[in-house]
Order: C-alpha cells, then sequence, then structure tokens
C-alpha cells in the first residue's frame, strides 16, 4: 500500500485526492467496466490485459525511474522527464492494442485502448510547450467514455474530475488553465475516438 505524504503547508485533502484519483484508478475504472459491459467476466479479463499495457507497464517504468533517481515522484512533474514517461507510455499502450486487436478482443475494448492511445499521444504533442494536465485529461475521457457505454446516468461522475483539477490547481502542480484545457482536450479527443471506433 501506497503512503501519502504531504509537503509542508499543502492541503492533505488536495493530496489525497490527486493520489486516489491519479490516471491509474481511471484507467482501472475504465478497462473494468466498459470490459463488463461489452462481454461481463470475459470482457473485464480483456480489460485487465488492456490495464498491464496502459497502466501497469508505464507504472513500473516510472516506478524504476524513481528509483534510480530520474524522477522525484510518480506524477514526473518536469515536463522533459513527462515527454520521456509520456513516450514509453506510448509505445506500451499501442504494443497492448496490437496484442488486443490480434487476440480478437471486443470491439469495445480496442476501441478504449485506442482512445487511450490517442489522448496520450495528443497531450504529448503539446506537453513540450505547456504542462498540460494529465490528471484532468484522463479523469475527463474516462468520464466521457464511460457515459457513451452506460448511458448519462454517469454524467454525476464528473464531480469526481472537477475534484482532481481542484487538487492538482491546490498543490500547485498545474495552472487552472492547465487544467481545463486538460479537461477538455481529454474528454472530447477520448470521447470521439472511442465513439468512432466501438
Amino acid at each position: 500500500m501506497t503512503t501519502t505524504i504531504t509537503r509542508p503547508g499543502e492541503s492533505r485533502a488536495a493530496r489525497l485526492m490527486t493520489e486516489w484519483l491519479d490516471p491509474k484508478t481511471w484507467i482501472i475504472a475504465d478497462a473494468v467496466l466498459v470490459g463488463w459491459h461489452s462481454d461481463r467476466l470475459a470482457g473485464i479479463g480483456w480489460g485487465l490485459l488492456g490495464c498491464l499495457f496502459a497502466a501497469g507497464i508505464p507504472l513500473a517504468f516510472i516506478k524504476h525511474g524513481i528509483r534510480r533517481g530520474r524522477w522525484a515522484d510518480r506524477h514526473v512533474g518536469q515536463r522533459p522527464q513527462r515527454i520521456l514517461v509520456m513516450t514509453f507510455a506510448s509505445a506500451s499502450v499501442a504494443g497492448g492494442l496490437l496484442l488486443l486487436r490480434a487476440f480478437g478482443a471486443p470491439r469495445s475494448m480496442t476501441a478504449l485502448i485506442a482512445a487511450m492511445l490517442v489522448t496520450l499521444a495528443t497531450l504529448l504533442a503539446v506537453t513540450p510547450a505547456w504542462k498540460i494536465s494529465v490528471h484532468a485529461a484522463v479523469s475527463s475521457g474516462s468520464v466521457a467514455m464511460l457515459a457513451l457505454t452506460y448511458g448519462t446516468w454517469v454524467l454525476p461522475a464528473s464531480l469526481l474530475v472537477a475534484v482532481v483539477g481542484w487538487s492538482r490547481v491546490q498543490l500547485d502542480d498545474h495552472t487552472p488553465a492547465q487544467v481545463l484545457v486538460g479537461t477538455a482536450v481529454g474528454g472530447v479527443v477520448a470521447a470521439s475516438t472511442f465513439a468512432l471506433l466501438r
């Protein structure tokens, strides 16, 4: 279990929200819930395989970098370091997508992983110039894809997207503009890709 450490003077609530509602959490939720909708237990199995490439392998890469002293924490705040991590993550997600397609995963599952890949590629294109919020983009895109899968009753989860954005600004990890743009980009790119491919 990961211990949540707050820096002096920072909001513990904001730190907890940033840690609990990080991209990995949303990726797992999407993979399990979209997987269940597509093919029940077998769909969850496909989702977990997608998670391995979209969250598990990238997180292992980040943790390896922390141990080697390449970056300070798993949120990788410095843009040059973020570019390296996002490039590695993109390659991992692309590999997972190819594997899912090769083994005949349900269309909605390959659409989900493809949407993650396109969103990540879009964020990677922006990151050299500006530190767009990955937390905000992933949370927004996740809620949008779940709404497309289960219907508009999922939309109240958008309150969690707002909490994620608040936490990133509160911790001085992002400006309000970086959070707002990340939210918009994540929602639009993920939803449009998922809707087109599923």
